[in-house]
């Protein structure tokens, strides 16, 4: 196998070795094998196309276009003509799965699903960061900028993840960069016929040139990677990325991103509804005239697993001064704005902020983030409600039923997310549904009868003490038993929703509390509800209540709209869990934490979180500073190494004789580099005068240039041989004429390459190839030697 064959495998196994820093973010990991499968692919005709050979650009194209139709073929094959060959229609398909990836990216939590478009996203982020690793090393043969994509790749992936094993992902991409560039290195010194290395012979035998630099590389890789390795451990971590997997139910990081975790806020759902005594949780004051209808929103619960109900892991970023218009809503929705000032009791702990819903916007102090699709606040670092005082401005949608069953269809990204159903499900929830909504003309007219079904004509019971079971048959036995609480009739209305493809969600807060004389409104513990949201394009979520006896029937489900009506002062307005609790009950989910934290008052408070400190020490944030200004620094290094020894080489010197003789020898060295930078290799077997002869020939110097390169060697000739060497001036000046000369004469990739990564920096890898065989010279020879018995065999 030839060495750009061999050098080939080496860039694709790199890019490979990069790409499993995406394994932690999504499952499974099957994508891995397909990627590797498409890789070797592009690889394969990589190696063919220059074998034939092929000019470098078509080389490119060729391996471009056949990674064109792999994708085609794996991902829209049934949209490309005769399944391979992409056309217009490929292309918006491919467009479409890219935008439905980048959705789901920010939808789903560590690991995400491997849906269509993320796996596209990942496949074929992988086979484009290959194809310019093979591009910038193989075809190029600059093996030293193809770390750039690969630490793009990492980079991607670092940021987003933040598991314990960062490091061994870091370590494997290292490790494949380093093996490209060993293989660079000895397919470059097989071409020159000669092995420049520091080693020693051993005693009684030549040297074996091909070990010099692969030991050489081995060392100094392993000295690379214990420096990167240890400096991370001095600096903060990367958290709050796009799919951060925290595990806390708040976000992290630096207060502009992180996520929400999926905990259950229903768990203590029960306990809430059947406390002995019903505490305020808040008590509100409103600019509304109806409180009939001022349900308080905690958070909604979209991710359906066919069991129960949860909230997606979602991107959260810093509370805005004002909130986008609610998705869905048009401009011709009736809507008044509502002002609301909510204070929550000193005993009441919960992550969520309870707000109407759809907030315009909220003052709140503390350390808060907005989730933008679900329009929550959620507390950071600690952050909860308890005594927390608060202003709400929201909006009072007042759509009509005309509005409603005129809606058109909503979109496929929405029918997607929202409709969807776990195979899982019993079939007769999607079999009443449809008998319960047959002869209807239009998705509103389908969720009036499911609501209508539950709360009026059904025979449904209202039951915190029923036991349906759990799993996936629980709405179904909840379905045969007709008995329940405001938790079995909105999982039950959502999930036959979706069935009939309405988009639907659930969610979790407080329905209507009660008026006080003080014209102030007092939420109690029974009065935290769940109740479905259904989507209707043009209108948005809309509420519908199919729990009976318990909240309010909202005005645009009747055929006539009541007058105000007060919630029974006697019945509350039943519930749903006040608190995101982690386990079943209060006893076993009050740990320690929680205790510090003084969350255990009640089953209803919510579960504590991570404790912050109020900010990172100043020590973590100057790691930071020199961190940001690292990452330009790191890819420019060579450019400001070889502008540093350009200028010391050029510079001042001594006016001794020692002086001047040091400085004409730096003149030429650095001469002889700047040719090698440009692609002119140094042949160190030739006088000063047959390389300036060379140099002169391979750069097609003008005549002025050329006496600048023979004044140079003139002058080292004068220091190496004349017994008196005399001073030469303007020698600096000489080699910036020669180097303007040549770098007139080659194209804008050539003087990119020279710029920024200058081949002559490999001297700094033989340096310490040297300085490293010669400690272990004098390690060896501060050893003493052990001699043998002249007796003893073995």
């Amino acid at each position: 196998m030839s060495g750009r064959a061999r050098l080939a495998l080496t860039a694709a196994a790199a890019t490979l070795m990069a790409s499993c820093a995406l394994l932690p973010l999504v499952s499974p990991m099957t994508w891995l094998f397909q990627a590797a499968l498409l890789v070797a692919v592009q690889t394969g005709v990589g190696m063919a196309a220059r074998r034939v050979p092929l000019a470098r650009p078509l080389t490119v194209a060729a391996q471009a276009l056949v990674t064109l139709l792999m994708l085609t073929l794996v991902f829209a094959r049934g949209h490309a003509i005769a399944g391979l060959i992409p056309g217009p229609e490929t292309f918006r398909y491919l467009a479409d799965l890219l935008q439905q990836g980048s959705q789901d990216v920010s939808r789903y939590a560590i690991p995400a699903p491997l849906t269509d478009g993320i796996r596209l996203m990942v496949i074929g982020g992988v086979l484009v960061i290959g194809l310019i690793v093979d591009t910038l090393a193989v075809t190029f043969r600059s093996a030293a900028p193809a770390g750039l994509p690969l630490l793009a790749l990492y980079s991607v992936a670092a940021g987003l993840s933040d598991g314990a094993a960062d490091w061994l992902w870091f370590l494997v991409a290292a490790a494949g960069y380093l093996m490209l560039l060993l293989a660079e290195g000895r397919d470059r010194l097989s071409q020159w016929g000669r092995v420049f290395g520091g080693v020693s012979r051993a005693q009684g035998g030549p040297e074996n040139g091909a070990v010099a630099p692969v030991r050489t590389g081995r060392r100094i890789g392993v000295a690379v990677l214990g420096v990167a390795l240890f400096v991370p451990l001095a600096m903060p971590s990367i958290q709050g990325g796009l799919l951060d997997g925290t595990g806390t139910g708040v976000g992290v990081g630096d207060g502009n991103g992180g996520t929400i975790s999926a905990v259950n806020p229903l768990v203590s759902l029960r306990d809430s509804l059947n406390v002995d005594e019903d505490r305020q949780v808040l008590s509100v004051r409103t600019t509304t005239d109806d409180v009939s209808d001022l349900y308080l929103r905690i958070v909604s619960l979209d991710d359906f697993d066919g069991t129960t109900w949860k909230p997606a892991q979602r991107h959260i970023t810093g509370v805005p001064s004002t909130f986008p218009t609610p998705a869905g809503l048009g401009g011709d929705i009736k809507r008044t704005t509502v002002k609301t000032t909510i204070s929550a009791a000193d005993w009441y702990a919960q992550d969520w902020l309870p707000m109407p819903y759809p907030p315009s916007g909220v003052r709140i102090a503390g350390t808060w983030r907005y989730e933008p699709v679900g329009m929550t606040l959620v507390g950071d670092h600690g952050q909860n409600t308890r005594g927390e005082t608060y202003q709400v401005t929201s909006l009072n949608v007042q759509p009509t039923p005309e509005q409603l069953a005129s809606a058109p269809e909503p979109s496929a990204a929405m029918r997607k997310e929202y409709t969807k159903v776990p195979s899982s499900l019993p079939s007769v929830v999607a079999k009443t549904a449809k008998e319960i909504t047959a002869g209807s003309t239009s998705h509103y007219e389908e969720a009036v009868k499911l609501q209508d079904y539950f709360a009026v004509t059904g025979g449904f019971q209202y039951d915190t003490q029923v036991e349906v079971g759990r799993g996936e048959g629980a709405i179904a036995n909840f379905l045969k038993q007709k008995r329940g609480f405001c938790v079995h009739f909105s999982f039950a209305m959502a999930a036959m929703a979706r069935t009939l493809g309405i988009p639907a969600r659930v969610a979790v807060g407080f329905a209507p509390g009660t008026p006080q004389a003080d014209g102030s409104v007092s939420v109690g513990l029974k009065d935290a509800h769940a109740w479905p949201e259904l989507y209707f394009e043009g209108v948005g979520w809309t509420r519908f209540e199919p729990t009976p006896t318990r909240g309010t029937t909202p005005s645009y489900t009747v055929s006539d709209t009541p007058g105000s009506s007060v919630p029974d002062e006697v019945l509350p307005s039943k519930g749903a869990s006040a608190a995101p609790s982690a386990s079943p009950s209060e006893s076993e989910s009050c740990t320690a934490r929680l205790r510090k934290l003084d969350a255990c008052a009640s089953p209803s408070a919510a579960g504590a979180v991570q404790r912050g400190d109020g900010g990172p020490p100043w020590w973590q944030l100057a790691l930071w500073a020199l961190a940001v200004l690292a990452v330009p620094a790191v890819p420019l290094s060579p450019l400001l190494y070889r502008r540093r020894l350009r200028a010391r080489r050029l510079g001042a010197y001594d006016r001794t004789p020692e002086g001047v003789a040091a400085h004409t020898l730096a003149v030429w060295q650095e001469l002889i580099d700047t040719a090698w930078d440009f692609g002119i290799l140094p042949d160190d077997s030739q006088t000063p005068r047959g390389a300036a002869a060379r140099l002169v020939r391979l750069g097609r110097l003008d005549p002025v240039a050329g006496a600048s390169v023979h004044r140079v060697a003139d002058a080292v000739e004068q220091v190496l041989y004349a017994p008196q060497p005399r001073l030469t001036a303007g020698l600096a000046d000489d080699v910036r004429r020669v180097t303007a000369a040549i770098n007139g004469t080659v194209g804008v990739p050539t003087r990119l390459r020279a710029l920024f990564a200058p081949r002559s920096t490999v001297r700094v890898v033989w340096a310490a190839s040297a300085g490293w065989a010669r400690l272990r010279e004098r390690a060896a020879a501060a050893r003493p030697t052990l001699r043998k018995p002249s007796g003893q065999q073995g």
